[in-house]
């Protein structure tokens, strides 16, 4: 099993960054970050210098979120609508998109999912439950607009 630490995460990030700017060869996985990267211009600073990005804290209290955990979570998103799974995650977040008018809104709400169902199995010490993940994206995808 592939268990990346923090330092790991922010490296893969600063990185696959570093890559797109300067025009050198990206792997499919760097692609697809450099690319969520860039609809995030707001995390230029923290993505600027590999020693900065590992030693930054982003504690709850500050009233900030963490860019790599943010984007970490597009890039687990994209990977799941990519292969559809857990099965059914493709089609929801694509409706989600076609009423929000983006993927990128769509991923947004998606996280909002994504973070509860993480929540809840840490909480309970159960594994992840997909179809929950699965159904708030829909309910999601299915709300009218106010």
């Amino acid at each position: 099993m592939f268990a990346p630490t923090s330092d790991d995460v922010r490296g893969f990030f600063v990185e696959a960054g570093r890559k797109r700017t300067e025009g050198l060869p990206l792997t499919p996985l760097e692609t697809m970050a450099a690319d969520w990267i860039a609809a995030h211009p707001e995390y230029a600073v923290d993505l600027a210098d590999a020693e900065r990005a590992r030693s930054a804290v982003y504690a709850p209290e500050a009233g900030r979120e963490n860019p790599f955990l943010h984007l970490s979570m597009h890039l687990s998103i994209s990977e799941q609508v990519s292969i559809d799974q857990p099965h059914g995650i493709r089609q929801a977040c694509d409706l989600l998109a076609a009423r929000l008018g983006s993927m990128h809104a769509a991923q947004h709400e998606a996280m909002e999912c994504l973070g509860r169902m993480l929540w809840e199995s840490q909480r309970s010490g159960r594994p992840p439950d997909g179809e929950a993940y699965i159904d708030c994206v829909r309910r999601r995808a299915t709300r009218s607009r106010s």
